[in-house]
């Protein structure tokens, strides 16, 4: 217990001081944007190509653990989508909420937690799991994003924004590509690979500080009247589905998956279990900013699971590990 207070820690303390710097002034609301941006186009796409790059190939191609994982992340949007859209939460809001339910805080936490706990074995089923969140569910999520004018100007044209944003996501090309040097078995020159390792280094620590500021932000939005104050049922619904039926369904369908034959190594099984048990990742707030989804309820779906992930994760450990 001791050992994951002292990995997560840093996490909740990062996400405290863009709180508190939002709410004190020192960082201003209209920065907010910028820190995504950093983020999304310049730090965490760093990061994904260092995590592809530095992957065997072979490991990136686990079938069994690809599709049971993919299952799992396709029933969850859709029945965290079917359970959010009402008059208030579009499309948009509805995608976005599924997305942050789907998809764990894997690479920020879930990596240096799994191979603190489990040893480094850990990584390849993880890594995995990541590549399926961003190639798949990521791009799912974004492209029913779009539906929301499908109605007004036509299924076709919501069909070429979904196609055009997917497309427009970093995050998926970044690891492809990382995934493509490390299969040509490419050296980046030493300069060029220091830079991306800093830039890399930086993806956490910025976006997990703008979380904080993004809370901060929607609730001084709210106290001035520019935001409808959010319920406990706009939210939370969302932060359970994540950090119980998560986890349990990966769990399920896995066993169920071994039980047919499937080569599902037991191992790797625990893995993705306690992948599914992470709390929501916290760069979907940093694409929710971009595509104007409901960034405030994002944020606090975040800050609720990484809060709540303390006590939830490790029962999980000790149960599974």
């Amino acid at each position: 217990m001791l050992q994951i207070f002292t990995v997560t820690f840093p996490f909740f303390a990062l996400v405290l001081a863009g709180y508190v710097a939002a709410r004190r002034g020192w960082l201003p609301l209209a920065a907010i944007p910028g820190l995504n941006g950093f983020v999304l186009f310049f730090a965490l796409p760093c990061l994904l190509y260092r995590f592809g790059a530095s992957m065997p190939v072979a490991q990136l191609l686990d079938a069994s653990v690809f599709f049971s994982y993919l299952l799992c992340a396709l029933v969850m949007v859709a029945f965290a989508i079917s359970i959010s859209l009402n008059r208030r939460i579009g499309w948009n809001d509805a995608s976005f909420g599924a997305l942050v339910a789907a998809f764990p805080n894997t690479g920020f936490m879930g990596v240096p937690l799994l191979v603190a706990l489990l040893g480094p074995k850990s990584a390849g089923p993880a890594i995995v799991t990541i590549l399926v969140d961003l190639l798949v569910t990521t791009s799912l999520c974004i492209a029913l994003s779009r539906l929301d004018g499908a109605d007004e100007h036509g299924a076709s044209k919501a069909a070429k924004n979904a196609l055009k944003s997917v497309a427009g996501n970093p995050m998926p090309w970044a690891i492809l590509l990382g995934a493509v040097t490390s299969a040509a078995s490419i050296t980046l020159p030493k300069p060029v690979e220091q830079t991306l390792g800093m830039l890399a280094d930086a993806a956490s620590p910025v976006a997990l500080f703008t979380i904080g500021a993004v809370l901060a932000r929607s609730q001084a939005m709210t106290a001035k009247g520019h935001a409808e104050p959010l319920g406990l049922g706009d939210y939370l619904p969302i932060a359970v589905l994540k950090l119980l039926l998560h986890p349990l369904l990966v769990l399920m369908v896995g066993a169920a998956a071994i039980s047919l034959g499937v080569p599902l190594d037991k191992f790797a099984l625990t893995v993705i279990v306690l992948v599914a048990a992470l709390p929501s990742a916290s760069n979907v707030a940093m694409l929710a900013e971009r595509y104007d989804a409901d960034n405030g309820r994002i944020a606090r779906i975040i800050l609720v699971t990484t809060a709540a992930s303390f006590v939830t994760f490790s029962l999980a450990v000790a149960l599974l590990a």
